[in-house]
């Protein structure tokens, strides 16, 4: 083999520095003019640019290599409004981290409703991506006319990718709840629970959660999308991020937009009637006071701040639950969490308190009051036969510690905040817990006191889930005998007689429920 050596002027090494130097000066400038940059972390531009740029307009593939649009994702398009966004501290600015509760930043075009519509118009039968041009994390979309703005986080890229994520503020002065309405975090959230409903219900009534082309059958290139779909709501009102009431009175709904295509091409026309026709009637008929049923408004916030009530005084009153005489605690199916109704072959059997632990309740908003069993601190055991109810008592105390809407069933059916259903679980991970105090001397001497295993039995499974809700201040333990491990809840004399004390490693529960009760924990 043979060995070269070149040797290079000084002049030379001079003149590729200098060449390098104004090479990277000109990718500075490119980049900070929104324009494309052919390198590896500068996204796909260049000679591309200009192809982007003729074809959709605006500043070729700036940025992290969006092309076509107005404003690169990435790039700055104006020093000045980026220097003004970040110093106003009036700006809405997007997260730092990862919110699923926030649409994702994309773009932040924004601009009045009209300049909205007219922009979905110019993308009609543009390659899909160029949705981009949509977004709007903070500046958003102003539409005086209906009183609301309308904020785009990064649209989706494909016609199958995830809905894009919108989100609209409707400021206090459209929306016009009364102050009562909100003044307090309990009716707030449920202020914006009942809105959530409404918007859910008029969605499936218009027909806007069917997307384009559904059962058409019109494969890749037919059209899809068009469907605008918000958190389906449950039987609980609990505090969610779909429909949230500000401290200012200001409505903020979120919910998801499948951007309409066909192919993977846009679809304009029905994305204008989408965000120009379908939507501004959404916020007429469910986000303003004056378009709903100011009684079933009412009904609704200050039945759940009476249920919260109830649940904040069962300290005072020495008890941990409480079940009103007449609910209705059967649930229509397993899968149905709706209540169970009467028909023509049975007659639901409604909740009667036994006179001996009957309590009540005088309610402070809706001026009655309420009696049922309160059921006290310390041990409590329900028994019976078989289908006589057990277990559906226990199914409505372990969601006892969320508010229902009314007509539920299980209305002020509730218990301590800090209670918790207690079952084996077969095959958990379990990872360091000290499980002691009910198991100990396991075979091939394997340590409790820091237990650890990818596949539990049902009675370790049932003590960690014990030794985890006391570490978490869990003050009752919620128990089925149905769905607990036999062996870990008792040993009766037979069993005793067959396994010697000293080779069980089992303390049953029934030894420790004294010492529970003794230490403050009801069961």
């Amino acid at each position: 083999s043979s060995c070269f050596f070149i040797r290079l002027r000084p002049s030379f090494l001079a003149f590729s520095l200098q060449s390098t130097t104004i090479k990277r000066q000109a990718v500075n400038n490119t980049m900070r003019r929104g324009g494309g940059y052919s390198g590896r972390s500068g996204g796909r531009g260049g000679g591309r640019g200009d192809y982007y740029k003729n074809k959709y307009g605006g500043g070729g593939r700036g940025g992290r290599g969006r092309g076509g649009y107005n404003v690169g994702r990435g790039s700055v398009a104006n020093d000045t409004d980026a220097n003004k966004s970040s110093s106003d501290p009036t700006a809405e600015s997007a997260p730092r981290a990862y919110d699923p509760n926030v649409p994702r930043p994309g773009g932040d075009n924004g601009g009045m409703h009209a300049d909205f519509i007219n922009l979905l118009r110019r993308l009609d039968h543009k390659q899909y991506p160029a949705y981009h041009d949509i977004e709007s994390s903070s500046k958003g979309w102003v539409n005086d006319l209906e009183g609301y703005t309308l904020y785009i986080g990064r649209a989706q890229s494909d016609p199958f990718a995830k809905p894009t994520r919108c989100r609209i503020v409707v400021k206090n002065e459209t929306a016009k709840f009364p102050p009562l309405s909100y003044q307090n975090k309990v009716r707030s959230v449920a202020l914006g629970d009942f809105l959530n409903r409404k918007f859910y219900e008029c969605c499936k009534e218009m027909g806007a959660d069917v997307s384009e082309g559904s059962g058409q059958g019109g494969g890749w290139s037919g059209p899809k999308g068009g469907d605008i779909d918000i958190t389906k709501p449950t039987q609980h009102v609990i505090e969610q991020s779909a429909v949230t009431i500000l401290k200012n009175g200001d409505v903020c709904a979120q919910f998801t937009v499948s951007l309409p295509a066909r192919g993977r091409s846009i679809l304009g026309h029905k994305a204008v009637q989408i965000f120009d026709q379908t939507l501004p009637q959404l916020v007429q008929k469910t986000l303003l006071y004056n378009s709903l049923d100011a009684s079933a408004v009412t009904r609704h916030v200050l039945n759940v701040e009476d249920q919260e009530w109830v649940r904040s005084n069962l300290e005072i009153r020495g008890l941990v639950a409480f079940i009103p005489d007449g609910a209705i605690l059967p649930r229509k199916s397993g899968a149905d969490d709706r209540p169970m109704e009467d028909d023509d072959n049975q007659k639901v059997v409604r909740f009667h308190s036994p006179d001996t632990l009957r309590v009540s309740f005088d309610l402070p908003n809706m001026g009655k009051t309420l009696a049922g069993i309160g059921i006290r601190k310390g041990i409590t055991l329900i028994v019976g036969g078989g289908f006589h109810g057990k277990s559906t008592i226990l199914s409505a105390l372990q969601v006892g510690m969320y508010n229902k809407i009314p007509g539920d069933g299980r209305e002020f059916c509730v218990c301590s905040a800090n209670a918790v259903k207690i079952r084996a679980e077969d095959g958990r991970s379990v990872s360091e817990v000290n499980i002691t105090p009910f198991i100990n001397n396991l075979p091939f001497g394997k340590k409790t006191d820091c237990f650890t295993t990818a596949d539990a039995s049902g009675s370790t499974s049932q003590a960690t889930n014990i030794m985890e809700s006391l570490e978490m201040g869990a003050k009752t333990l919620l128990i089925d005998e149905d769905t607990c491990a036999t062996n870990f809840m008792i040993r009766d004399d037979k069993m005793m007689e067959l396994v010697h004390k000293d080779k069980e490693p089992i303390t049953p529960f029934l030894y420790k429920i004294k010492t529970l009760a003794q230490n403050g924990i009801s069961v």
